[in-house]
């Protein structure tokens, strides 16, 4: 099946505006057809594909930076993230993490979601646990290199398992088919039922894959050394760590703290004397909001309590006073890890288990490309 670009992906690959693109196509360039939804024109792929390789000669150029094509996740500026065609928002309401991977996968397996024999976890901060947990679920297989398809998603399952294992102690009575999600709320919730399980899944199927970010990226580019999917993995984590990607929720927290002992208005002016942005605030993709942010907002605002959910809309309206843009999904995370007594960096352990399957699937998706094609050349200057 032919694969079709809309207006401004097309244009985004070959680096030109979207008038260029219409130019190409009046000038006989470029073949067209025209979105049955009503949004521009769709473009073939291949089409794109050879007009990029024939506007540099049809060589290979050593200083280009690879340009990734992927059927996993599209970013649409309205309605958010697209997993394989199908909206995020709409996903974390309907279907569990656990499906939401698989339809990420593209698999058909129905396998179980189930950590290795771990050992005793050391008494670390929770993200050095995680990576401790990868380290140890490699160690224990045999056949980590195996990368056929079925291989790499029972290691995903394996690994969101462990992450989830090693981020508190076992509930008593577990059940043995709790979901990922009832895992995770019983894990880090000080109090049995106070963040309902609904709200946990909802945050896992929203941060499950958000296209190349960063640290996405760092998965695709040691699938493409052909790395092992646990290495790979570790490559993710490392670049999530940083507290401008997945760190950014633990931020929000500590400003809703500031907040509630010292007020909106001087919270929101202390942190911005010290960084010089508001952290949950803004967002390169969404001019007009983050379409992430309500849909999670709505599942935790009411566990918020009365004087939180207050203080949350007056750090919302102070900020829309000011011009500052408008609130993206971190604010909604740590507003639910804060409102719900959980950990501090509990956003961040949440954004990492669910990230874990977006790596997957672009980890999955980088075995049939060229390998080392993120090779690139720097310009020595003394």
């Amino acid at each position: 099946m032919d694969r079709l670009l809309s207006t401004e992906e097309a244009a985004r690959r070959l680096g030109v505006k979207v008038p260029t693109l219409y130019a190409y196509v009046s000038r006989g360039l470029l073949a067209s057809q025209r979105d049955p939804r009503g949004r521009g024109s769709l473009f073939d792929l291949a089409d794109i594909e050879a007009l990029a390789a024939r506007s540099r000669g049809g060589r290979q150029t050593a200083t280009r930076l690879a340009t990734v094509t992927t059927a996993v996740t599209r970013l649409d500026p309205e309605r958010g993230p697209l997993y394989r065609g199908r909206p995020a928002v709409e996903l974390a309401a309907n279907e569990d993490f656990e499906h939401v991977a698989e339809l990420l996968w593209g698999s058909q397996e129905k396998g179980e979601w189930r950590a290795p024999p771990l050992g005793p976890c050391p008494l670390a901060l929770p993200a050095d646990r995680m990576r401790w947990a990868i380290v140890a679920c490699a160690a224990s297989d045999p056949l980590r290199s195996d990368v056929r398809p079925a291989s790499v998603t029972r290691t995903a399952r394996r690994i969101v398992a462990a992450l989830t294992e090693v981020v508190g102690p076992s509930p008593a009575g577990e059940p043995e088919e709790a979901t990922v999600a009832e895992r995770l709320s019983a894990r880090l919730a000080p109090l049995a039922g106070t963040v309902p399980a609904a709200a946990v899944n909802a945050a896992l199927v929203l941060m499950a894959d958000h296209e190349l970010a960063t640290s996405t990226l760092a998965v695709r580019v040691a699938a493409s050394v052909r790395a092992d999917p646990y290495d790979a993995c570790l490559a993710g984590l490392a670049t999530l760590a940083g507290p401008l990607h997945g760190g950014a929720s633990r931020q929000v927290y500590e400003l809703l703290v500031m907040a509630e002992r010292d007020g909106a208005a001087r919270a929101l002016d202390q942190v911005l004397r010290e960084t010089g942005r508001l952290p949950g605030f803004g967002h390169t993709v969404y001019k007009d909001g983050d379409p992430r942010f309500p849909a999670l907002l709505s599942l935790a605002e009411p566990l918020l309590g009365e004087k939180r959910r207050a203080l949350l809309c007056e750090i919302m309206a102070l900020a829309r006073a000011h011009d500052v843009p408008r609130a993206n999904c971190d604010l909604a995370l740590g507003a639910l890890a804060w409102g719900t007594g959980m950990p501090p960096d509990s956003g961040h352990t949440l954004f990492a288990v669910a990230r874990t399957a977006g790596w997957a699937a672009h980890y999955l998706e980088e075995l049939g490309e060229r390998p080392l094609r993120f090779r690139v050349r720097a310009v020595y200057s003394e």
